[in-house]
């Protein structure tokens, strides 16, 4: 399993609800890595989508404490155990499994990832909600980091942490 994050320089990733930043590379990224792959997120990240929708071509789990939840598009899970169950029930193909978000599922699925792909921006932004620092996480290294580049608010860089 493995994770996705996009974070500010004190790993920041969210403010009332919505990203910090639209960076379109990122965007890209992002797409290029969960397309025809499996996503688990909680229910307010999939609501902060446009439309509420689920990710297209992708199989979409959401976690949720509300049991009456229903949504066209996607698997319900009611804990992390389900997500993960639902996950190897429906990867018939070797696909991989993505966590998206939000902070909690991240905090709660972090030891199932062997894998985090990280956009670090190189900006403090206003926020709210905040990824775990893997900087200072001895179970985890950086395995790869990519040249500067460039976006509206500045530079970023796409890192990969990797469970030791």
């Amino acid at each position: 399993m493995k994770m996705i994050v996009a974070v500010d320089s004190n790993w920041a990733i969210g403010y009332e609800g919505k990203l910090l930043a639209r960076n379109k590379e990122d965007m890209k990224f992002f797409k290029e890595m969960t397309i025809n792959n499996i996503v688990i997120m909680g229910r307010k990240t999939l609501e902060s989508f446009p439309g509420g929708n689920p990710l297209k071509d992708r199989d979409n789990i959401v976690i949720t404490g509300d049991h009456s939840y229903n949504k066209d598009g996607v698997y319900v899970a009611h804990s992390i155990k389900e997500a993960v169950d639902i996950s190897s029930e429906i990867n018939q193909d070797d696909r991989e499994v993505y966590v998206i978000g939000g902070a909690s599922i991240y905090e709660q699925m972090l030891d199932l990832c062997d894998d985090i792909y990280v956009t670090k921006m190189d900006y403090e932004y206003t926020a709210d909600t905040y990824f775990p620092n893997l900087d200072e996480d001895s179970r985890f290294k950086v395995t790869y980091t990519s040249e500067d580049k460039e976006y509206p608010d500045g530079s970023f860089r796409f890192m990969t942490y990797s469970k030791k």
